[in-house]
């Protein structure tokens, strides 16, 4: 009931085939995710952050374990940490951009001891 909806939903952000095969490959999971309730509200919350329809389709491609996040237990916190390292929104974004398995890390058991 999950598969075609996601798909789609998945073309229509802009990912390719070939993108879509990938990202399930890499994370079969996110068929096991909410569409509406969590995967929708991520993709709306990379565009709070400002990120365009593209660069919001690179960020899922590369990192498609993003789409079964909680924005408010793993992601929210992600973002506040690097902004306590005085990062702007703008270099928020680009550091997501650039490494968006950053938002998958522990900040307890991975993030926090590599900046200690």
């Amino acid at each position: 009931r999950r598969v075609k909806p996601l798909l789609r939903w998945l073309s229509d952000l802009g990912m390719t085939a070939p993108e879509v095969r990938k990202a399930v490959v890499r994370c079969p999971k996110i068929f096991d995710v909410d569409l509406e309730k969590v995967s929708k509200p991520v993709v709306l919350w990379l565009k709070d952050l400002g990120m365009d329809d593209s660069q919001v389709k690179r960020t899922i491609a590369s990192f498609p374990s993003l789409l079964g996040c909680s924005i408010e237990q793993n992601l929210n916190p992600k973002v506040q940490w690097l902004r306590d390292f005085g990062m702007d929104d703008s270099q928020v974004k680009k550091t997501i951009l650039r490494l968006p398995q950053l938002l998958g890390c522990s900040i307890e058991h991975n993030l926090n001891p590599k900046v200690q």
